[in-house]
């Protein structure tokens, strides 16, 4: 009898052993984020170090900017869409090339932007840069598209244009086409004012010389 009741109390000691570990074990378990609660860094983080979930996560809250990025330059939905999905198959690819996690949606707002430039300018006598709307610019300086409205002229502005480098494309456009403010194209660009207004005369000068080589062709 008395060897029955210590095989009992050791049986029991054993069991609530076995549950104090297990309730340790649990309690010692790193917590899961689900991928939607996590903050955009937090999930660029885990899609630098190659989370493919992660990732998909950033493309849902991310795809609407892109496309109204795109949007804006091709004017066109389903033409923005194809460029959507071109952005975010680069960004995968190069995502390692974000310095730090909160600089991932201008960098992202950035390839589209150059994508999307590159998108038109490939289209044959069509561009969302059209000469008429260099005729509506404000002259901060004689712009070397002064007076370029009609398809031929639009044509040596789209060559010119494609011929820039792609900082000097997508300056030019940020400032003309879109009319983003030196201030504004200084938060996007992520540099100052000034260096923004040195890019723009450098761009405008190198614009110039492409429409002259052009002509002069």
């Amino acid at each position: 009898m008395t060897a029955m009741l210590t095989r009992a109390r050791t049986e029991r000691a054993a069991e609530q052993t076995v549950r104090i570990d297990t309730a340790h074990a649990a309690s010692a378990r790193p917590t899961v984020v689900p991928l939607a609660e996590r903050t955009n860094d937090a999930l660029v983080v885990s899609a630098m170090a190659g989370d493919r979930a992660a990732f998909d996560e950033l493309v849902v809250r991310f795809e609407p900017t892109v496309f109204a990025v795109a949007m804006r330059r091709v004017r066109d939905r389903t033409e923005a869409a194809e460029v959507a999905q071109e952005v975010f198959l680069r960004a995968w690819r190069k995502i390692d090339q974000v310095r730090e996690p909160e600089r991932f949606a201008g960098w992202l707002r950035q390839i589209a932007a150059r994508l999307a430039i590159n998108h038109v300018v490939r289209k044959p006598r069509e561009t969302a840069v059209e000469a008429e709307k260099f005729s509506g610019v404000a002259t901060e300086t004689a712009a070397p598209w002064e007076g370029a409205v009609d398809a031929e002229q639009a044509e040596l502005v789209r060559s010119g244009i494609a011929k820039l480098k792609p900082l000097d494309r997508d300056t030019l456009v940020a400032f003309y086409f879109e009319g983003r403010s030196v201030e504004q194209m200084s938060a996007s660009f992520d540099s100052p004012v000034g260096t923004i207004k040195r890019r723009l005369h450098t761009a405008r000068a190198r614009l110039k010389e492409e429409l002259a080589a052009v002509m002069t062709a």
